[in-house]
């Protein structure tokens, strides 16, 4: 029988905490899978593995305080900046230690319409997508959703309250925004 996610997430949202037991395994595959999406973009020796991020990333998820999650979309997009901001710190944290060594690569996917050869620097593109938060909200979190989410288009309709033309719209705005800004 499937397991009925938005149920699980209202009634953890609500203080039941078994509804967190029984959400974890629910959810959890489709969590390591887009993790591993994010680190195959990520350079090869990169100390982090698919279930270390997804672990940082609920670590982070359980001690939020006052997370408005109703349905899979809204616990997909609040994963998607966890990983995002999980991996910009790990970035971070490397490049200081590195004392101005290289900073870590993230070659975005062809969704970006950027080569593989030309990939971006995850700090940069953190701050690029920082900037455009301040611009356009909606744009940076529909980036975040998709990009590093691996969400669709009618999932994040769903989550930002939308309609999927708009989401298609805001989503083409921001890749162009960003290529002209990452070039």
């Amino acid at each position: 029988m499937p397991v009925d996610v938005t149920a699980l997430l209202l009634r953890w949202r609500d203080g039941d905490s078994r509804a967190l037991d029984e959400l974890t395994p629910a959810i959890y595959a489709e969590l390591r899978r887009l993790a591993a999406r994010h680190l195959r973009a990520e350079r090869k020796d990169h100390t982090l593995q698919p279930t270390a991020l997804v672990h940082e990333a609920f670590i982070h998820l359980i001690g939020r305080q006052q997370v408005t999650l109703e349905t899979k979309g809204d616990f997909l997009a609040i994963a998607s900046q966890l990983f995002r901001r999980v991996l910009v710190d790990h970035a971070r944290k490397r490049q200081r230690h590195k004392r101005g060594g290289s900073a870590q690569r993230l070659s975005l996917d062809d969704e970006l319409m950027l080569p593989e050869q030309r990939g971006a620097d995850l700090i940069r593109l953190d701050d690029a997508l920082n900037t455009l938060a301040a611009m356009s909200p909606r744009q940076s979190s529909i980036v975040e959703m998709k990009f590093f989410g691996g969400l669709e288009i009618e999932e994040i309709a769903a989550a930002t309250g939308v309609s999927p033309a708009t989401v298609k719209r805001d989503w083409s705005a921001a890749r162009a925004w960003l290529l002209r800004e990452l070039q």
